[in-house]
């Protein structure tokens, strides 16, 4: 600026003719507003005059032409930028040296895009999606299987198990009966609907029971004590005729020895041994 009309607000001396900077409505010649007020640059430590352009970035300011990358030299004048421990540098060089890579296509991820954060992995946005239809998942629930992310409804589609009673999916836990997957709710005894998964059960017909059911409509009678011959637990039993006994029932009705792996005779009311047959 030049100006006819005022003297140097701090040495005093006339603006006429002269160049001079205004601050807070008072008029300085250049040479004591340089020295006043001049910011120093960051990089070459030099005044920043007032015919420089100065630049500023958080408090901190640089001559035009001082300020560059710290890494390839190259202006930042008018460029996006990064700042690192203070260190200004082009987003080419902060990328090589910071930045983190997508794990699906491994390359850069760039300063000021928006990356997603997964299992300790970084993504791009755009590479951040379902393996099968390959729609974003963002923030939505996802599921991993194989190292590949899966939307719900298409890792439901894909892998995940239906119950064999209700027909839907079995998103943790369930039970395997007969190479059938089971919801644990839905795997219940075929008569009382008791929940089979933590309990003894015996099955029939492709059918699981509990025990007490079993016994009760489907389990034979023993001939000697009258009572189940469930089989659980490899409870072995002796068949003859039409008649069962559990394997320690299977006595002589008359002096209650033994007659597994013996010789008997086989009466309407009960079995003998061939001792007491004789006797």
């Amino acid at each position: 600026m030049t100006s006819s009309h005022t003297d140097c607000h701090f040495c005093l001396q006339s603006l006429r003719g002269r160049k001079y900077a205004l601050r807070e409505e008072n008029a300085y010649c250049v040479q004591c507003y340089d020295s006043l007020y001049a910011n120093p640059c960051e990089e070459c430590k030099q005044p920043i005059e007032c015919n420089s352009k100065d630049l500023a970035y958080k408090g901190r300011h640089w001559h035009e032409g001082c300020f560059r990358c710290a890494k390839c030299s190259r202006s930042l004048v008018e460029k996006p930028f990064a700042a690192k421990d203070e260190v200004l540098l082009c987003t080419e060089c902060y990328s090589d040296e910071y930045s983190s890579k997508c794990f699906h296509c491994q390359k850069t991820i760039m300063p000021g895009s928006r990356k997603m954060e997964f299992k300790g992995s970084s993504w791009h946005e755009s590479c951040f999606v379902c393996q099968h239809c390959r729609q974003p998942l963002g923030t939505k629930p996802l599921i991993t299987k194989d190292n590949e992310n899966y939307c719900v409804p298409c890792f439901e589609k894909q892998f995940a198990h239906h119950c064999y009673a209700c027909k839907k999916v079995i998103t943790s836990g369930g039970v395997t009966y007969d190479d059938q997957p089971w919801h644990k709710e839905c795997f219940v005894c075929a008569v009382c609907k008791t929940q089979l998964s933590r309990q003894r059960f015996i099955s029939k017909d492709g059918n699981p029971y509990c025990v007490d059911c079993f016994s009760k409509f489907y389990a034979k009678k023993c001939a000697a004590c009258k009572k189940p011959i469930t089989a659980l637990g490899g409870v072995k039993y002796i068949s003859f005729e039409e008649r069962q006994w559990h394997r320690e029932c299977f006595n002589c009705t008359k002096c209650s020895e033994s007659l597994v792996g013996q010789e008997f005779l086989a009466q309407q009311d009960g079995i003998l041994c061939y001792k007491c047959v004789s006797a």
